[in-house]
C-alpha cells in the first residue's frame, strides 16, 4: 500500500477552539482531504448534535470535500437534507435501517457516493449483500456518538477480512486514530477528529498520519 496515499478526513466535533466555525476555517488551511461530517440524532446514538442548518452556516465558507457520517435512524430524511451539501460521500449505519437497498440508491439519486459503517460489535459478513453496490466502508474502532475514545484492536481483524472480500471498496476507520494507531490499520482513508483538532498544529498531526502508514 506504500504506493497509495492514505486520505484523512478530518471530523470537528472535539475541536479546541470550542467553535465549529473557526475549526473548519483552520482545517482549510491543512492538506486534509475531507471534512468529516458526524451527525448524530439522539435516537440512533446518546447525543443529538447539530441540524442541517447550523451545519449548512459551519460549511459556508468551507472549501474541501465533505464526507458525512449519519448516525442516524430517520435515514430518508436526513439524506434529502445532507444530499442538499453535495458532500462526495454520505455514509449510514447498517444498524439503523432495515431498508438497505432504498439508502443506498436513494444516495446515489443525488449523484453521491455512498459509504456504509459498522459499529465494533457488528461482522463484517453482514456487509456482503451490499458491498458491490457501495463504494466506501466505515469501521468505527469505537462505539458511534462520543468523541475522544480510545481505539479498539477488534477493527484490525475487519479491515483485513474487507480486503479479501471486495478489493476495490474504499475502506475508512473512525475512532481513535492518531500517529500510532494508524500504522495498525490497512485503510484508504482514516478519520481523526481530537487527535487533529484538540492540538496547537492541524498540519502537523495531519502529515504524521499520513506518514506513519502501516
Amino acid at each position: 500500500r506504500w504506493w497509495m496515499r492514505l486520505k484523512v478526513s478530518v471530523s470537528f466535533i472535539k475541536n479546541k477552539y470550542n467553535d465549529v466555525k473557526k475549526t473548519i476555517e483552520a482545517i482549510n488551511y491543512t492538506s486534509a482531504d475531507y471534512i468529516h461530517v458526524d451527525i448524530m440524532d439522539g435516537k440512533f446514538v446518546e447525543d443529538k448534535n447539530y441540524d442541517i442548518n447550523e451545519v449548512a452556516l459551519f460549511l459556508r465558507e468551507n472549501v474541501k470535500p465533505l464526507d458525512v457520517h449519519l448516525m442516524c435512524c430517520d435515514l430518508e430524511k436526513y439524506i434529502v437534507e445532507y444530499a442538499d451539501l453535495m458532500p462526495k460521500f454520505i455514509t449510514f449505519h447498517l444498524e439503523a435501517t432495515d431498508k438497505v437497498n432504498e439508502m443506498i440508491d436513494m444516495i446515489h439519486s443525488y449523484g453521491i457516493k455512498c459509504g456504509i459503517s459498522i459499529k465494533p460489535n457488528t461482522s463484517v459478513k453482514e456487509l456482503l449483500p451490499y458491498l458491490n453496490k457501495i463504494e466506501l466502508v466505515l469501521v468505527m474502532s469505537v462505539e458511534p456518538g462520543k468523541g475522544g475514545q480510545k481505539f479498539m484492536p477488534i477493527a484490525i481483524d475487519k479491515i483485513n477480512e474487507l480486503r479479501k472480500l471486495n478489493k476495490n471498496i474504499i475502506i475508512s476507520i473512525d475512532g481513535g486514530i492518531n500517529d500510532e494507531t494508524v500504522r495498525l490499520v490497512n485503510t484508504d482513508m482514516v478519520v481523526s477528529g481530537s487527535y487533529v483538532c484538540m492540538s496547537d498544529n492541524f498540519e502537523e498531526k495531519i502529515n504524521k498520519l499520513k506518514k506513519n502508514i502501516g
